[in-house]
């Protein structure tokens, strides 16, 4: 955590209406992320799970290094998010492409992050190859208080035979003081080509959508979160349709949805993941209205970014540009993940009477 000196902090956030320089002003502020960690799995074959089909399990030699090595650099990423900003690793990040507790275990207690003293959101999902999804949180920073997997039913639109996938994790906390919900999601993916396989994502969003007006229900005031890898960029039916995203926060009414990474995505033609020479943006956060007032007497949204430093992509050859992913033609690359990962940075006015600014 961070506490921005004034003057700084203002030029930062000029745009931010009804703050003003002569107010100096102090906030805080903390980084909420996600990121697909592309098959963080063991070296231990589950014989319950169709695990020996991850390109870990698929190498002939020097498992345990390579598998050192991906954990470390999955943990140099995430203690790098947000730091520039926060002075800090992120306080919340969900992540996907997990075979099961264990190995985020050994992320989060990998040097760069043991001091952050993370906490493991977990549940063991009904994915045939264990790719699962979980939340990090940093201990000081959030508090969980309750937690839920809700399960994903879905079939195939050829043989009406059930398609398992990823559960969509739930989790209610405080954040530094203020209740948050926060869904991490991994939709299904486009295999057999986007339209074959848009159902299931269509489906997927139907239960995020389902989970968001069951806590809207309760309070139409909630501050939720959903993020994830949706395997659909933020212009698909299953975002603007069924979740109906909003691309400006003007738009969006008391249980709106908020979607930053729409503009990213079609006006700076950004993205999070390659294929064939096109960006997708799958990896989003999206987040409800009351996160975009203008009263920082609690956290609200400041602004989403895509981290992607220059040692997390290709610098050459045919996938230049390309995350540096970390399994690439039957070998371990080096890298880090096929996907870039993304964040929001939410910021809280301090009073005097609160905390001090750092020096």
């Amino acid at each position: 955590m961070k506490i921005l000196k004034p003057l700084l902090f203002l030029l930062a956030i000029a745009c931010i209406s009804n703050v003003y320089a002569q107010e100096e002003k102090r906030f805080k502020i903390h980084t909420v992320a996600f990121y697909n960690l592309e098959n963080l799995f063991d070296t231990i074959n589950d014989p319950l799970k169709f695990d020996e089909a991850s390109p870990i399990m698929e190498m002939k030699a020097n498992r345990s290094e390579i598998y050192k090595q991906k954990v470390k650099n999955m943990a140099r990423v995430i203690a790098d998010i947000g730091a520039d900003k926060a002075n800090n690793a992120p306080a919340v990040i969900g992540v996907c492409e997990i075979e099961n507790r264990k190995v985020l275990e050994d992320l989060v207690n990998d040097p760069l992050l043991l001091g952050k003293d993370y906490g493991i959101i977990h549940y063991d999902g009904p994915d045939k190859r264990s790719i699962d999804v979980a939340l990090l949180y940093q201990k000081a920073l959030f508090e969980p208080i309750d937690s839920s997997a809700h399960e994903l039913l879905i079939y195939d639109d050829v043989t009406r035979k059930r398609v398992f996938t990823r559960d969509q994790l739930l989790v209610k906390g405080k954040l530094d003081g203020d209740l948050i919900h926060i869904i991490v999601n991994h939709w299904p993916s486009r295999s057999g080509g986007e339209a074959r396989s848009r159902s299931k994502r269509v489906g997927a969003a139907k239960l995020n959508k389902r989970i968001i007006d069951s806590l809207q229900s309760i309070d139409p005031y909630a501050k939720i979160f959903t993020m994830g890898d949706l395997n659909d960029d933020p212009t698909n039916e299953s975002v603007k349709k069924v979740l109906k995203a909003k691309k400006e926060k003007k738009d969006v009414p008391l249980k709106g949805i908020y979607n930053p990474y729409e503009k990213m995505f079609t006006e700076k033609g950004w993205g999070t993941t390659a294929y064939r020479d096109a960006l997708s943006l799958f990896d989003q956060i999206m987040m409800t209205q009351p996160l975009l007032e203008n009263d920082y007497s609690s956290f609200r949204f400041w602004k989403a970014g895509i981290y992607n430093p220059a040692y997390m992509f290709n610098k050459r050859g045919r996938y230049k540009g390309y995350p540096l992913r970390s399994f690439a033609n039957g070998g371990f690359t080096g890298g880090f993940s096929d996907h870039f990962p993304v964040y929001v940075y939410l910021i809280k006015e301090v009073k005097e009477d609160d905390e001090k600014v750092e020096d």
